[in-house]
């Protein structure tokens, strides 16, 4: 028996194994607004067969895109074209999943590919916001947000998810890592605050979980309310794995179901010891001392690592990035790895060598 391709419950949603697809922006948006790309991007990783398919950091405000080109939940007109992926995404047996984002200091910015920037409003950028007006290293200093900015804040948090919902999605993720918006208010090095967002650790998670408990009172009491976190800042003074442990215990009280692991982003001079998967041990530790299940991420793209993981206790998920952005069969191809018998499509079903295990 696999532990990897074991079904996995989340309040009333259960998940048919244990492989996500982690967010991954596309940079491909207009207005905000998904488009083809998009549809066949998320839908083909559905049919590889993951359980879980989280689309791309979709912003609250447009001031909170990290780039032009990023997907959005502040408007009406952005709902539609994301109902295509998630119900896409359900059809193939998945859970289809989004995540909430706002970037702060690290808005107004190129492509992923290209030039990192700040743009100038010329080419299109606008003037970005953060706790503290302390710029991300090489780009413009941002606005500190005022009280009234900051509640602003979580209304748009709240708005998106109620898009989300209607767009068909069945789970939501708050995004609170990679040196976005949150996560800046998370860290002393990004927040330098002196008022009730800054200061203390009290003050600092304050907005996290004011974003976590204004979604989790708006979002269905049956579906799971998802949170990433960077575990560490990889900095001294920084953000650490103590600090993010003490932040899971309050918001599994808050309503969070489960953590999506991750770690850095908040300074390029951290020095992080990426190799295959590094980042686990945040990911087990939380999972010990909070009782809150976790999903690891990070270099993990061997079936045989992937399975030792969930079946070690050291996550409940494992969700699979850049190695599905180059194998969307992924899944699948574990689930031969392994010897499990996993659903692959029937029109594709010609391509299986004799003897491969499936179901119907």
């Amino acid at each position: 028996m696999s532990a990897l391709f074991t079904p996995f419950s989340l309040r009333s949603l259960t998940l048919p194994n244990r492989i996500g697809i982690p967010p991954m922006c596309q940079y491909s948006a207009t207005d905000g607004r998904a488009g083809d790309w998009h549809l066949q991007h998320y839908a083909s990783r559905a049919v590889g067969g993951a359980g879980l398919v989280i689309v791309e950091a979709s912003a609250v405000l447009p001031e909170g895109r990290i780039s032009p080109g990023d997907l959005g939940l502040w408007d009406e007109a952005q709902v539609a074209p994301l109902a295509r992926i998630a119900a896409a995404i359900a059809d193939q047996g998945a859970v289809p999943a989004i995540q909430l984002a706002h970037a702060g200091r690290k808005a107004s910015v190129g492509r992923g590919w290209e030039a990192q920037r700040t743009l100038t409003a010329a080419e299109g950028g606008w003037t970005a916001v953060a706790p503290s007006a302390l710029a991300f290293t090489g780009y413009d200093t941002p606005q500190e947000l005022d009280a009234a900015a900051i509640a602003g804040v979580v209304a748009a948090f709240v708005a998106a998810a109620e898009r989300a919902r209607r767009a068909g999605f069945q789970a939501v993720e708050i995004h609170a890592a990679h040196g976005y918006l949150l996560h800046q208010f998370l860290s002393p090095l990004s927040n330098r605050r002196d008022d009730d967002y800054g200061g203390s650790f009290a003050n600092r998670v304050r907005l996290t979980r004011e974003v976590v408990a204004a979604v989790r009172a708006v979002w269905p009491s049956e579906l799971p309310l998802l949170i990433r976190l960077s575990a560490t800042d990889w900095l001294d003074g920084g953000w650490d794995a103590e600090q993010t442990v003490a932040l899971c215990r309050l918001l599994r009280d808050d309503g969070v179901d489960l953590v999506d692991v991750s770690t850095g982003g908040l300074d390029p001079a951290a020095k992080i010891p990426a190799a295959p998967g590094f980042q686990v041990p945040f990911a087990a530790r939380i999972r010990r001392e909070t009782g809150l299940p976790v999903a690891a991420v990070g270099l993990i793209t061997e079936a045989a690592q992937a399975e030792a993981l969930v079946a070690g206790g050291e996550a409940d998920l494992v969700l699979v990035g850049r190695e599905i952005l180059r194998n969307p069969y992924w899944p699948l191809q574990a689930a031969q790895a392994l010897g499990v018998a996993a659903a692959w499509p029937a029109q594709y079903l010609r391509a299986l060598p004799p003897g491969t295990p499936r179901r119907d």
